[in-house]
């Protein structure tokens, strides 16, 4: 399955922004889908995902703060993202988990300025 994260961009600290994944492939209900991140200097880390049936899973610092859905009739999976903090700032990236080297796409850029 290929994925395309979009709807990042420049946030004030406490703001929102929903990012959305669009997946091509006829498997992509059956999948788990996670978004994941990588800020400049860092390794990517696993943010939260979702499996076929909704049910969910977060890293602890976006507990509370995001949350991450999915359409499976429109092949999409969403991350709301409330409370943004500076330290949220990170290309995002959507794939399936665990993660498969050939289903990164692009990520979307998010900053969070204080």
């Amino acid at each position: 399955v290929q994925l395309q994260a979009s709807g990042g961009g420049l946030v004030q600290a406490g703001g929102s922004l929903r990012l959305s994944c669009a997946a091509s492939g006829s498997t992509f209900g059956l999948n788990v889908i996670g978004w994941y991140r990588q800020a400049p200097g860092k390794a990517r880390e696993l943010v939260a995902f979702i499996h076929s049936g909704g049910s969910t899973n977060y890293a602890d610092s976006v507990k509370g703060r995001f949350t991450i859905s999915r359409n499976n009739a429109k092949n999409t999976v969403y991350l709301q993202m409330n409370s943004l903090k500076p330290e949220d700032t990170a290309v995002y990236y959507c794939n399936v988990y665990p993660s498969h080297p050939r289903s990164w796409g692009q990520g979307t850029q998010v900053t969070v300025s204080s």
